[in-house]
């Protein structure tokens, strides 16, 4: 039974790329912080998942999380999806804000991937002498990571990374049969866009007056994200892709996933930079502040 890591198993794309591991066939370290998700993964897969408890940010969990997976011998897959969304305009966003962000949705994907790495090089040793799949990294990745527009920054900014982190790893791993593919959604209907709201309430509740010369791109940031998590896709059809990602053949490094993500594909690819610019540019502003 192949083995996979999925981080970040709790809801959303995580919980149903858990599922469709399942389904066919694997066995799954679905990694959640909280005893409560793990009880419930438990008692929906039985012995097919094994629930490990981490938070991206303690380093001695995922060192923890590493050495537990790493003495179950080879690791045939590993999935970086847990992440998070945190908002605001940043002239004004506290510094430990975005350094968290940087934190849980980047440094805490490295700090991951180094813990696994281990038990990746079993599974790759074992697939040379063998001639079996090769085993494979899938980032979660996004349109954000694309094309950037207001009040999501930190957001963009760790997305932008995840490209260039996994881009680097793939080269570096390649001599050692370890592939490394990024997976580019558009909208999928998971809590964290509820979650990014909340975060980005109370952030702005903390700023100082003068951040009122930015209420209008906040108030109309929040709306679009409504909307788009009301539009967003399945995350099944997204766990179809990952599944797809890890034991696919010959897997494309970057894929777009979701209509609207193949548009701003499009856009991003034909568009000058300069015009670009104009279209994620805000037009909304309240004037001078006092």
């Amino acid at each position: 039974m192949r083995s996979v890591v999925v981080t970040g198993a709790s809801t959303g794309i995580g919980r149903a790329t858990v599922a469709a591991l399942v389904r066919t066939g694997h066995h799954v370290w679905a990694t959640v912080r909280r005893d409560l998700d793990a009880r419930s993964l438990r008692e929906q897969h039985g012995a097919s998942v094994t629930p490990l408890i981490m938070d991206l940010e303690d380093d001695a969990t995922v060192a923890a999380a590493g050495e537990q997976v790493r003495a179950a011998g080879p690791l045939h897959g590993l999935v970086n999806n847990a992440g998070a969304a945190l908002t605001g305009p940043l002239e004004f966003l506290p510094l430990a804000v975005f350094r968290r962000q940087l934190d849980i949705n980047l440094v805490g994907q490295l700090s991951v991937t180094q813990a696994m790495l281990p038990a990746l090089h079993q599974a790759a040793t074992r697939a040379r002498s063998e001639g079996s799949r090769p085993p494979r990294i899938v980032m979660i990745g996004s349109i954000g990571g694309r094309i950037a527009g207001p009040m999501v920054g930190p957001y963009h900014a760790s997305k932008f990374g995840i490209v260039g982190l996994s881009d680097s790893l793939r080269a570096e791993l390649a001599p050692f049969g370890i592939g490394v593919v990024v997976i580019e959604p558009g909208s999928v209907a998971t809590p964290i866009w509820e979650r990014a709201l909340r975060s980005a309430n109370e952030v702005v509740a903390a700023m100082p007056p003068e951040a009122r010369r930015y209420e209008r791109q906040v108030r109309t940031s929040f709306a679009d994200a409504e909307r788009t998590a009301a539009r967003g896709i399945p995350p099944e059809r997204l766990a179809a892709v990952i599944v797809d990602a890890l034991s696919g053949r010959n897997p494309r490094p970057r894929r777009l996933v979701g209509r609207d993500a193949r548009i701003v594909g499009i856009l991003t690819r034909l568009l000058p930079p300069r015009l670009i610019y104009r279209m994620t540019a805000s037009r909304e502003a309240t004037g001078t502040p006092d």
